[in-house]
């Protein structure tokens, strides 16, 4: 089963970022994680494609780009031409889901779609064979640093059997809360992508907190 690790650089220190960018590039951690906040859809505001396009010029990994915007579809070919490898929108903030979803593709990234705690992870039933992957939000988007919200566990669990009897290779993704403690757990929910910020960059060894995570 496909296990990886994608810090969550919002939670990196933007005075020493480059520091940041080589320990995660030197690490067991597989993709960056960018949270892109716009201030409407989250209460707020994290960073834009300067910031991607110079991560992307140093990261010799993937980047993982979650966008917590409203109106996406405004911005797809702007991810792509920054850097972006996987790009992921909300199903909240989607009105027509699919169509994004296949636009995504057609630039030639990975395409996710993410659900905030309260989003039923069934609502995706139809929408699931054109995602690459599906982020289950494990706290209430907007904000690093929050605690895990215990009910994602099943929530992880509904959606990965979903994916399974559908006969998908969906991956999920876990944001909001996640380090050493829970990282096994969420495993083995289902999970295969775990996202973390504050576990990872508030560590006394972030390289030791990665390879943790990574081996739970």
């Amino acid at each position: 089963m496909t296990r990886l690790v994608a810090p969550s650089m919002l939670s990196a220190d933007f005075a020493n970022l480059s520091c940041d960018i080589e320990m995660v590039n030197k690490s067991q951690a597989d993709w960056f994680h960018l949270d892109i906040m716009d201030g409407v859809f989250v209460p707020n505001i994290s960073f834009g494609f300067p910031v991607v396009e110079r991560i992307k010029s140093l990261a010799t990994k993937p980047l993982d780009v979650h966008l917590m915007i409203v109106d996406p579809d405004r911005y797809l070919e702007r991810f792509r031409e920054a850097g972006a490898d996987w790009l992921t929108v909300h199903y909240e903030a989607c009105t027509h889901l699919n169509r994004t979803l296949s636009q995504i593709k057609k630039l030639g990234m990975k395409a996710g779609v993410s659900v905030n705690p309260h989003t039923p992870v069934e609502n995706l039933v139809d929408i699931l064979e054109y995602a690459d992957m599906v982020l289950v939000m494990s706290v209430n988007p907007g904000f690093g640093g929050q605690s895990f919200i215990p009910n994602s566990i099943s929530r992880i669990k509904r959606l990965k059997k979903m994916i399974d009897s559908n006969g998908l290779s969906t991956l999920i993704e876990v944001d909001g809360g996640v380090g050493p403690n829970n990282a096994k757990q969420l495993y083995d929910a289902g999970a295969n992508v775990l996202v973390a910020g504050s576990a990872v960059f508030k560590a006394d060894n972030p390289l030791s907190a990665i390879e943790q995570i990574k081996s739970a």
